[in-house]
């Protein structure tokens, strides 16, 4: 569904994605792990070409998007929703007035109909019982929940996450991740999600790829990752403490 081939981009003065190429297929929760500075969301902004490869292509389906413009580019980015690291919700409008927006926007619906698909959506992500509250009043567990239905609001085909458990409580951080789970089940959702979060890679992931100095030097299922002997690999599962006991182990023979 998702393809990147040989993508290099030079960024400030190196190279932060050297001949990178994956595929992502239909329906997987893919994983993009690594230390910081290491290219994972540069990887996510080619995606939807807020950044631009320097060689290679990116193609969605049958559509590069790295060559895509006007009402084509659009088109294709409307096939994706995003989650940002903050959640990036508007702090004076409530949380159903923030989940409403892209309808407003970018639709013709009545507000009866708005209201509809704003409910079902936060039921949906767990909170039927926020609508009036504003983003101050709620924790930041449910911002990033409160953020997703806005995401989904417009039923999109891909999700990219970023970074979503940054900055919660490990309660909190479960709970997204089984969302996250969730929605796949329910809706069959693609979803890409860039993280330093092993235990959510290896808890819900399909499949892993780590990003080493531009490279991909990892790209395997969480059963195969947490057996890698690649160097980096040992050394970013060793520093999150990661043994074979976990959550995660539902994903393991």
């Amino acid at each position: 569904m998702i393809r990147f081939e040989n993508v290099r981009k030079w960024l400030g003065d190196h190279w932060v994605l050297e001949d990178v190429s994956f595929e992502i297929k239909r329906g997987e929760t893919f994983f993009i792990v690594g230390p910081s500075g290491t290219g994972k969301s540069v990887t996510l902004q080619h995606m939807v070409r807020l950044l631009t490869p320097d060689a290679g292509r990116v193609m969605i389906d049958k559509d590069c998007v790295s060559t895509a413009r006007g009402r084509n580019l659009e088109r294709i980015r409307t096939r994706f929703g995003m989650l940002f690291q903050s959640g990036a919700l508007l702090e004076w409008l409530t949380v159903a007035e923030n989940v409403a927006l892209p309808l407003l926007e970018l639709t013709k619906m009545g507000h009866e109909e708005i209201d509809k698909l704003v409910r079902e959506k936060l039921e949906l992500v767990g909170l039927p019982d926020a609508l009036a509250k504003f983003p101050a009043e709620i924790s930041g567990g449910m911002r990033k929940r409160a953020a997703l239905a806005r995401a989904i609001i417009l039923k999109p085909e891909i999700m990219l996450y970023d970074e979503p458990t940054a900055g919660l409580d490990p309660v909190s951080a479960r709970k997204i991740d089984a969302l996250i789970a969730d929605m796949q089940v329910k809706t069959g959702i693609t979803s890409v999600v860039v993280t330093h979060d092993l235990q959510s890679a290896l808890s819900i992931g399909t499949r892993i790829a780590m990003l080493f100095e531009g490279h991909v030097v990892e790209l395997s299922t969480p059963a195969d990752f947490v057996k890698s002997q690649v160097a980096e690999v040992r050394e970013f599962l060793d520093s999150q403490y990661i043994t074979r006991r976990g959550d995660w182990e539902k994903n393991t023979p």
